[in-house]
């Protein structure tokens, strides 16, 4: 009896196939927005929770002012809430604080050959290898007593801020001072990270001119405790140490796990809104397939009625009509999915071009359940009402209908 329905529906389908298909892109273009959208927001949730998970979880980051990531990365060293070596000395001595390590960020002018750019430079302390022991280095390491050498980022050796490589041996100029290149980090996944350059952090103190100003402080957590009560603690111990009062904070502490968290969520509320923004669309192809339905529903009317006269119930006639707007929606939404997930993939292969290599699109399978999902369920949802109307229909009504 199914297959019965289903090969009337599609017959009928057939004979009507560029009205059909009108139907089918409505449903379709809301489907490959909603998969490619919440695709690539989860590959970007993934790529981030990945840096994080590298980083690891026993890490206390220590950044001026109270703007976060943000207030580091400005080089705002230099301003009178920034980081100093006594704000080092003062973490050092808090209970569970297993290492400390400053860092200096910073913009300069890099000289390779004629041609000149701007990058950033960290200055790192040689000793602290825990600060960057998840990159891999090609070459060597920066060490103890190292000078003007320096570490570089992958996209240095691969023409990407110079037109020439820049290879093992070769001479940076660094705000006019020479640097030998000694190392390579293995790719790190993002343009920013891949373009950076490290050199020992007592050199980029006379670089920079800066005597004892750090513009972040890495904390590793001794073994055995909890990162976020270590992290409450410096945060006391700094605020107590520079007579600040709760709320007054110039400087803010943060765990690797909280930063984490703090940008998936951030993340999650984008995808909800973009995700939201696209269901526009799918509202739009569910209203095509009942006005398609109701169409439908009037051209069959006599159909209909000799159905009943040989004994169709209504519950038939329901039936036939329901899987007629389901069908509409699980090939719209067939054809979305396909369509969402090449979108998505091509978003990662830009991104790739672009220097971002880290961001892969999620093609997990349940995407695609969720998508064929909803599609059918709006087909569904879209034909009750001209079901119910073709169903409620009386034979001798439906024979006289011209």
């Amino acid at each position: 009896m199914i297959s019965d329905y289903f090969a009337f529906v599609i017959k009928y389908i057939s004979q009507r196939r560029l009205r059909s298909w009108l139907t089918v892109i409505g449903i379709l273009i809301g489907i490959a927005a909603v998969v490619s959208l919440i695709s690539i927001s989860q590959g970007m949730q993934e790529a981030i929770q990945s840096q994080f998970e590298q980083l690891g979880t026993d890490k206390i980051i220590i950044m001026p002012g109270g703007g976060g990531m943000a207030g580091a990365f400005s080089g705002g060293g230099s301003s009178t809430s920034g980081l100093t070596d006594h704000d080092i000395s003062v973490i050092k001595r808090v209970r569970g604080v297993d290492a400390v390590s400053g860092m200096i960020y910073k913009q300069a002018t890099i000289k390779f050959g004629r041609e000149i750019k701007y990058t950033s430079v960290i200055g790192a302390d040689p000793a602290a290898e825990w600060v960057f022991s998840s990159f891999n280095v090609d070459g060597q390491r920066l060490k103890t007593g190292d000078r003007y050498k320096a570490d570089i980022g992958y996209r240095f050796t691969t023409a990407q801020v110079f037109t020439k490589e820049v290879k093992m041996g070769s001479q940076l100029d660094i705000n006019g001072q020479a640097f030998k290149v000694i190392g390579t980090v293995q790719e790190i996944g993002n343009r920013q990270d891949d373009s950076q350059i490290y050199i020992p952090i007592e050199t980029a103190r006379t670089l920079f001119n800066e005597s004892n100003q750090v513009d972040m402080i890495y904390a590793r957590v001794r073994k055995g405790y909890d990162p976020a009560t270590v992290a409450k603690d410096i945060e006391a111990a700094m605020r107590k140490d520079r007579n600040l009062k709760k709320g007054e904070e110039d400087f803010s502490v943060q765990t690797t796990a909280q930063i984490a968290g703090a940008v998936q969520n951030i993340l999650g509320i984008i995808q909800a809104i973009l995700v939201g923004i696209a269901g526009i669309s799918l509202l739009v192809g569910g209203v095509g397939i009942m006005n398609t339905m109701y169409t439908s529903v009037l051209e069959r009317t006599r159909d209909i009625g000799i159905m009943k006269a040989i004994g169709a119930r209504n519950s038939n006639i329901l039936t036939i009509f329901l899987i007629e707007s389901g069908l509409f929606g699980l090939i719209g939404g067939t054809a979305g999915c396909i369509f969402g997930l090449s979108i998505a993939k091509g978003v990662e292969i830009y991104a790739q071009f672009a220097g971002y290599s880290i961001l892969k699109a999620s093609m997990n399978p349940w995407l695609v359940l969720l998508g064929l999902g909803l599609a059918f369920g709006i087909g569904c949802a879209s034909g009750i009402l001209p079901a119910m109307q073709a169903a409620k229909l009386k034979p001798a009504d439906a024979l006289r209908y011209e």
